[in-house]
């Protein structure tokens, strides 16, 4: 049977890369994202695939609850939704960072996912099937300078898809919750509103994850027998580790 696969910010990074893992006959795709032009073009290229593009910004409540409820027939029944849709903006310390940065944050990373979650989830209760990707981050768990509301807010994708887990117990739902490390995509440039040679310099002398990398993760999870939940998958680059605890020193 075909499985219907919703993917939010499918536009570029993650959300593209996952869009063209799921090609095929055996998937049906819908590709949510602001950017209907970038949307048009993955649709080209997967031409082999039955897809529908909608062009949603997901911090929007009425325009997720309407047109996900709209969608045509052969798309209502979604097996799969992929809550990717989501940014960091700023990386200045709390006391300096943008009002603006972080209510956008929060909007996208939190709000968004969870207007597409409560839209979605009862169907697949419905059903009986369905599994639910969030894409979190390591900064959900692990603190850096900068990361305050950013960090925030992937804690709540943490927190979030766990308790999802309790709510759904007694049904064949399953919730994982992917915690990329650090990944090459738009990230840093969108961070650092679109200034390349400082999006650059956060990835240079590494090799950090692709969007590639976090896709295959993605179908590994959803590709399970139905009775296996991959709760929590933190996935970093052999480049990165957690650093030791930081310790401020005065001058003596």
């Amino acid at each position: 049977m075909k499985k219907t696969v919703l993917i939010t910010g499918a536009s570029s990074g993650f959300g593209a890369a996952c869009a063209r893992k799921f090609r095929g006959p055996e998937f049906r795709l819908i590709l949510a994202a602001r950017r209907l032009e970038k949307l048009e073009i993955v649709q080209r290229e997967l031409s082999d695939t039955e897809i529908l593009v909608l062009q949603l910004d997901v911090r929007d409540r009425k325009g997720v609850t309407e047109k996900l409820a709209a969608l045509p027939v052969p798309f209502q029944e979604i097996d799969i939704l992929v809550n990717n849709a989501g940014l960091a903006l700023g990386l200045e310390p709390a006391q300096e960072a943008d009002l603006d940065n972080w209510e956008i944050m929060v909007d996208t990373n939190i709000k968004g996912l969870i207007y597409c979650t409560r839209q979605i989830l009862p169907g697949m209760v419905k059903r009986q099937r369905g599994h639910i990707v969030n894409i979190g981050s390591v900064a959900g768990s692990t603190p850096y300078p900068g990361g305050n509301v950013y960090g925030a807010t992937k804690a709540f994708v943490q927190q979030f898809s766990n308790n999802l887990r309790s709510d759904l117990l007694g049904n064949p739902i399953r919730v994982t919750n992917i915690e990329p490390g650090l990944a090459e995509t738009e990230f840093s440039l969108v961070r650092f509103n679109w200034d390349e040679e400082r999006a650059a310099d956060v990835y240079r002398g590494t090799r950090p994850l692709t969007a590639e990398d976090i896709a295959e993760t993605v179908y590994w999870v959803t590709s399970l027998p139905p009775h296996i939940n991959i709760n929590r998958l933190e996935v970093m680059p052999v480049c990165q580790a957690w650093a030791p605890f930081s310790i401020h020193r005065q001058e003596e």
